[in-house]
């Protein structure tokens, strides 16, 4: 490589807009979409950048990769597949908070290797949620665990995060401006970062396991329990309620004194747990109505501590079953749950009774509770008249609970799913994603084409609306990445990079191992992630270590590939979209996140160099 390049105008154009990009993302003065849109525009009118391909970042395929990954994930929480996911690790951990933590960190980290590592991370943040309201372990122990593993498991496809996504296109727009003689740098496939993923996923669960869960128990040291305690939870609602416990499936049998009586009957019997479904023939209900007939091989669902469910079936010959086999879809936390409502002063229900107003029959909805005054009435509420400034505590499908809130009667204070969740779609969802994962192993199609395949049946097959799939698209992420792409074109084509890789080549010793030239890629690369997107930094550094390899006599690809996993290696900084969004609900100091994250950073780094030296 020529390392005696002139610095032209254009070198310092693109150095110049390099510069600016790192200020405004340091400093947000300005938008990092708008700063995107600026460095577009002034790429195009400087003639940087052909104005036939400054949009080009648009179509490309890193964009649509991450459009298609949304919109898989947004199918996949439509279905409450991950609620379904925090009652599978509920169970299989068996009450062993290690064992949970682990299993849950294992899993957040392989889900994060075919969705965007945010959209993971959206998803976990309800399931850490109700791990905390069912077990001792707190938001703070659960959730950097569970970001370390999604971030480690983005390496383990060339889809698991942004900068993995943009890579294959900033190593073909470098196919263009590499010197003559040189040999063309392959795409990468779908998994071939797959070693490099599977050691970094190992070593975070292995160091949560051996220390970091250690000094997160450390960190919390006088906090109490409640500081990490989600709002709205389980523990929440049998604190303030005395309601908790888990649902049972109970079935009628033949000798059972309650053939024949109405669901009305069935409560007011001594000791009765909350009654919250029955299931009779095709007719399945939540919230049934008062007046419903129980008969022989109905099922009921019942909703009380285990104790209390287990006496009750006993004496009223029930076959009790922990296992939703029949109502799983009803009590589907993404479908129904409970919530808190407020009757307003205008409310038309003043003054009536909830069996008056028929609130199961004609709203779907069960009241469990009445907060008035700070006296929780539980015993007879259905006959209680309702008064302005009454708390309700409810159980409802959370379509039933939307309509109901839409008439204005009562105010709902819980933040609950506000569209259609369809957990009957879930066999369909988990089956269009196997099959487009397969795809994506054994065919040649591009990625961003099979995963839009994927998308397609969701679509077609009613999982998602397209309605719903626009809403589910981050349209400000979209719009940063395809803005700021033509910089790393013109870095490359202005020979910026080249000017950079050479003039470094020339300040360094004689005889450097290229070992070395990788771990300072790597930190560098780590740096530009804390001050600046991930995003932001893998479009400055891949053009940069592209020509510094070429310069040392190193691999291209591996020096890239540094690069792409690097530049999400910042487990310390809210400028990581995932980090940023564990922090709030955990309340993590920016101490803890340097004394827990900042040792791990340093091991990310350490694995990513070795494993690919080991690779190429």
């Amino acid at each position: 490589m020529d390392t005696a390049l002139t610095l032209t105008t254009d070198m310092k154009l693109v150095l110049g807009l390099v510069g600016f990009t790192m200020a405004m993302f340091l400093f947000e003065r300005i938008r990092a979409d708008v700063v995107a849109l600026v460095v577009m525009v002034v790429l195009g009118v400087t003639g940087l950048i052909a104005p036939e391909e400054i949009f080009g970042g648009f179509s490309g395929n890193a964009v649509m990769s991450i459009i298609a990954t949304t919109i898989l994930g947004a199918g996949l929480d439509r279905t409450g597949a991950l609620n379904r996911l925090a009652g599978w690790l509920l169970r299989r951990s068996h009450g062993v908070e290690k064992r949970l933590l682990l299993l849950t960190t294992a899993t957040a980290g392989l889900n994060s290797s075919f969705m965007q590592n945010p959209s993971v991370m959206a998803l976990y943040l309800p399931v850490a949620s109700r791990l905390a309201s069912r077990t001792t372990l707190t938001l703070k122990r659960l959730l950097l665990p569970i970001s370390a593993a999604i971030v480690m498991g983005g390496a383990l496809t060339m889809v698991g995060n942004s900068p993995l996504i943009l890579l294959n296109d900033l190593l073909m727009s470098a196919n263009n401006n590499l010197p003559s003689g040189t040999a063309t740098i392959e795409p990468l496939r779908m998994f071939a970062p797959l070693p490099i993923g599977v050691a970094l996923v190992i070593a975070s669960l292995a160091y949560f396991h051996f220390y970091g869960s250690r000094k997160l128990r450390e960190e919390e040291g006088g906090e109490g329990d409640d500081a990490q305690a989600p709002a709205r939870t389980e523990s929440y609602f049998a604190k303030a309620y005395g309601i908790e416990g888990d649902v049972f499936e109970l079935l009628v049998t033949a000798e059972s004194p309650l053939v024949g009586m109405t669901v009305s009957d069935a409560e007011n019997l001594f000791d009765a747990p909350l009654l919250l479904a029955l299931k009779t023939g095709d007719d399945t209900r939540l919230a049934p109505p008062a007046d419903m007939r129980i008969w022989v091989g109905s099922v009921i669902g019942a909703m009380g501590p285990r104790q209390q469910v287990s006496d009750f079936a006993q004496n009223q010959f029930l076959r009790m079953s922990s296992r939703l086999k029949q109502l799983g879809d009803l009590f589907n936390p993404a479908r129904a749950g409970i919530s808190e409502a407020v009757v307003p002063p205008t409310s038309r229900v003043i003054g009536k009774t909830a069996g008056e107003l028929r609130l199961r029959k004609e709203r779907g909805i069960s009241l469990l509770a009445i907060n008035r005054d700070k006296q929780v009435i539980r015993e007879d509420v259905r006959n209680t008249p309702l008064r302005a400034g009454d708390m309700l505590v409810f159980h409802s499908i959370w379509q039933d609970l939307a309509t109901a809130a839409g008439s204005r009667d009562f105010v709902v204070v819980t933040d609950y799913p506000k569209g259609e969740q369809r957990p009957h779609k879930f066999k369909i969802a988990m089956a269009i994603f196997a099959i487009t994962i397969i795809i994506a192993l054994t065919s040649h199609l591009p990625v961003a084409l099979t995963l839009l395949m994927g998308v397609a049946g969701m679509l077609l097959t009613g999982v998602l609306r397209m309605d719903e799939a626009y809403a589910a698209i981050n349209w400000k992420t979209i719009f940063m990445m395809a803005g700021l792409i033509p910089l790393g074109w013109a870095m490359d084509s202005s020979g910026a990079a080249a000017w950079i890789a050479g003039h470094t080549i020339d300040k360094l010793p004689t005889g450097i191992p290229v070992w070395a030239l990788e771990l300072a890629l790597a930190l560098l690369t780590t740096a530009f992630s804390l001050v600046i997107s991930h995003v932001g930094a893998t479009i400055v550094m891949v053009p940069i270590a592209v020509n510094l390899a070429l310069a040392a006599g190193g691999n291209p690809t591996a020096f890239a590939l540094i690069v792409a996993l690097s530049a999400s290696n910042n487990l310390m900084t809210a400028s990581n979209p995932v980090i940023s969004m564990a922090m709030g609900p955990a309340k993590y100091t920016p101490r803890e996140m340097w004394r827990v994250g900042g040792p791990l950073s340093l091991l990310y780094t350490i694995i990513v160099v070795v494993m690919i030296n080991l690779m190429f």
